[in-house]
């Protein structure tokens, strides 16, 4: 489906798409864990917290939540999940070093730097994430992946979040690109690949989170098979 022969940039999701923030959160998570002497075990914390997690970046993406409610409340529901007691103060405690700390934590996908590699040498590279901007940069650059991209644009300097078209169309203006000769690849159906197509991009689902069978794009479930498609 893909018609690279169109395609002169590439922009890439950060989390989830190319920094494996499952792994560098759980390690963030056990650094704290081990700093508070949280004595819970961390697959049980990490098994109520993800989907949680996870649920209240969609309604931060909608813009149901503010950021601080996204920081917070995700940590006192997954502790309420578990049965474990907590302060005020320690919810922001841990907030705030997850925040400090997830950064720190360079982990990407299996052949990431392999594949931006090539793909760098067809295409022009750049990111576009919902994810904070204190934390953003920091993980491009701690991880490696900085040389491999002209911009960065994140949803705290634009002010809105995908998958609405005005990041895209400023992502767009910025590297001065046309929608047709754009790609999008991420692993949010709704956020990235929706968001991409309506404004006429094209877009490679990187589905690292399971989700149902669709038929809007490409879907990789590797991305090391993006070689097959770009």
């Amino acid at each position: 489906m893909v018609k690279k022969e169109l395609i002169t940039d590439l922009f890439f999701d950060l989390d989830h798409t190319l920094w494996d923030f499952e792994k560098n959160s759980a390690l963030t998570f056990e650094k704290i864990f081990n700093e508070l002497k949280i004595e819970i075990p961390l697959s049980v914390f990490l098994g109520k917290y993800n989907p949680i997690n996870h649920a209240y970046w969609k309604l931060y993406r909608e813009d149901k939540i503010t950021q601080i409610e996204l920081r917070l409340k995700r940590l006192e529901k997954t502790f309420e999940a578990i049965g474990f007691e907590t302060t005020g103060d320690m919810i922001n405690q841990i907030s705030d070093k997850y925040i400090g700390y997830l950064s720190t934590f360079p982990h990407l996908f299996p052949e990431t730097i392999i594949i931006l590699s090539g793909l760098q040498k067809k295409y022009n590279l750049h990111i576009i994430t919902n994810g904070f901007e204190a934390v953003q940069h920091p993980k491009i650059e701690r991880s490696g992946l900085k040389p491999f991209f002209s911009h960065v644009i994140t949803a705290d300097k634009v002010g809105v979040k995908k998958p609405n078209p005005i990041i895209f169309e400023h992502a767009l203006k910025t590297i001065n690109t046309l929608p047709q000769n754009a790609l999008m690849i991420g692993d949010s159906l709704e956020a990235d690949i929706l968001g991409a197509i309506h404004l006429g991009m094209q877009a490679i689902h990187f589905n690292s989170h399971h989700e149902p069978f669709h038929e809007h794009c490409d879907i990789i479930n590797k991305l090391e098979e993006l070689n097959g498609l770009l």
